[in-house]
């Protein structure tokens, strides 16, 4: 997303701006990063101070509900949100999917008594089964649990890059060794990443404080996004 975008948005969430700088004035609690991959030492005023690299998730490449390809990169400059299912699961993912569409018909501001959709933000489901989750599949899925594709996309493609993406780059087994592994992907984990696509927390999508906490979360980030842009 371009600056001028980011500014268009500021400019929409002003009052919510203005209470944020407040809040970081007396410590707001931002949601952390994860997995380092560098640390570089540098003398300042003669002091040494250590920057830290952080990971940034390795783009793929795979298909959404629409038939359409779609990329992680091109998805840069907005903050993510991913998590996995499969359709024909009677367990965990119809909550998933439930508790994301409040996620998606939510996070709107209001300006003037309209509300304006948070397009800055992209819902991302990954199906850990897409030989039998195609386009077609995942589209009907979609219809039933009112899914807007403009902000949220269900995505299938090779499972080798599905699988190789929740465990190498995302890390889902440091986080839920129980339901994690290599043959088959089926955790409750949401995952955020900010808008350079860096791991920023994780959330147990079927528990109402942590999807509160997730909704604050999104929240920090894109103010504080903001901040950044306005200081440049």
């Amino acid at each position: 997303m371009s600056k001028k975008a980011w500014l268009a948005i500021a400019v929409a969430i002003l009052i919510p701006l203005v209470f944020y700088m407040i809040a970081s004035k007396y410590g707001v609690d931002m949601p952390r990063r994860y997995y380092p991959d560098s640390v570089v030492s540098r003398i300042k005023d003669g002091k040494e101070i250590n920057d830290t690299f952080w990971h940034r998730v390795n783009n793929f490449t795979l298909q959404n509900q629409l038939g359409e390809p779609v990329t992680l990169d091109g998805e840069a400059g907005k903050v993510i949100v991913i998590d996995f299912f499969f359709t024909h699961c009677g367990s965990i993912c119809p909550t998933l999917t439930r508790n994301i569409k409040k996620l998606q018909d939510g996070l709107k501001f209001q300006e003037g008594g309209k509300r304006i959709d948070t397009s800055f933000v992209r819902f991302l489901s990954l199906s850990v089964d897409p030989v039998r989750d195609s386009a077609p599949v995942l589209r009907k899925y979609a219809d039933h649990y009112g899914v807007n594709s403009d902000v949220w996309w269900l995505l299938t493609g090779p499972k080798k890059t599905i699988y190789d993406f929740a465990l190498n780059e995302l890390h889902l087994g440091l986080q839920d060794s129980v339901s994690v592994d290599s043959n088959f992907v089926h955790t409750d984990y949401l995952t955020l990443l900010d808008r350079d696509h860096v791991v920023r927390g994780y959330y147990h999508g079927t528990d109402t404080a942590a999807l509160a906490k997730l909704a604050d979360d999104i929240v920090y980030i894109i103010l504080d996004t903001i901040v950044a842009l306005l200081n440049e």
